[in-house]
């Protein structure tokens, strides 16, 4: 049996067995879950709560600052920024951006593979909430919600995190870094929904990490796999043969209103602000 075919059968077995070893949420992500679901918190105790985190506490400022909040007066504290993000959007934007914590690794060429992994998931996520942003703006009439959005758009490729870490114990399969990829492609959704069910996320999330590259899944109605795979096709992650044609799937379900929109300027600002919260 080839190395390649020895670790997919590894994977495989351990993900079918239940023995894979799944990354465990963030702690403050964690505290501030848990937080978030308590009858008496207040803005100040969750204020607390993430002040532990210097990283989250600065980027909540950011968010809190951004165009997806859309306030003209800045936000120079973290009280502020909670007071101005709300009590109720809290938990989904902590989470979300608590996420980069789990992206790292102490061997440099893991770590290689999960910094790129990473920054082609913050440009995904990037393009899918602008597009979210505008598809609201026009879209009024709608069950959607951009702050599951942003936590969905971080953690859609979650899969790949075991995957990699369970690669680092056979270094020979760097020989083939194809292999990695066709692993990652055939495993990662499998894997990204048993990490959400784990984590005790909403079964809407579970379906996102399952599902969105998976060409066979064809959500009737709008919905947060639409966003992310316009993310990934424009990134390059979802590969297609066309872009135009695939894109116009979404202008012909009314997602967005032509390719056009991905050269204005209102929408690459969007992204660009977007893309701040991360710096």
């Amino acid at each position: 049996m080839s190395t390649e075919n020895a670790l997919l059968t590894i994977l495989v077995d351990r993900i079918n067995n239940d023995t894979l070893v799944l990354p465990t949420l963030p702690e403050v992500a964690i505290k501030v879950r848990q937080a978030a679901d308590s009858d008496d918190v207040n803005l100040i105790q969750m204020s607390d709560v993430i002040s532990q985190d210097t990283a989250l506490s600065a980027r909540m400022i950011k968010v809190a600052n951004s165009a997806l909040i859309g306030r003209s007066v800045k936000a120079s504290n973290l009280h502020q920024a909670v007071t101005r993000i709300g009590l109720h959007r809290i938990k989904m934007i902590a989470t979300a951006m608590a996420m980069e914590q789990l992206f790292v690794s102490n061997n440099e060429l893991i770590k290689s593979y999960m910094d790129k992994a990473w920054k082609k998931t913050l440009i995904v996520a990037s393009h899918s909430m602008a597009v979210m942003e505008l598809y609201l703006k026009n879209n009024k009439q709608n069950s959607l919600n951009r702050d599951s959005n942003i936590l969905a758009s971080l953690i859609y490729n979650i899969g790949v995190l075991p995957i990699l870490t369970e690669a680092e114990r056979h270094h020979e399969v760097f020989a083939n870094p194809s292999f990695l990829a066709h692993a990652i492609q055939k495993l990662s959704g499998k894997v990204g929904g048993s990490i959400l069910e784990a984590w005790e996320f909403p079964d809407e999330f579970v379906e996102v990490a399952k599902n969105w590259a998976n060409p066979s899944y064809r959500p009737k109605e709008i919905s947060y796999i639409d966003f992310i795979r316009i993310g990934a096709i424009l990134e390059g992650t979802l590969q297609v043969s066309d872009k135009s044609a695939a894109l116009q799937v979404y202008i012909n379900k009314g997602i967005i209103p032509s390719l056009e929109l991905f050269g204005s300027d209102e929408y690459n600002n969007l992204v660009d602000d977007v893309k701040t919260m991360f710096d």
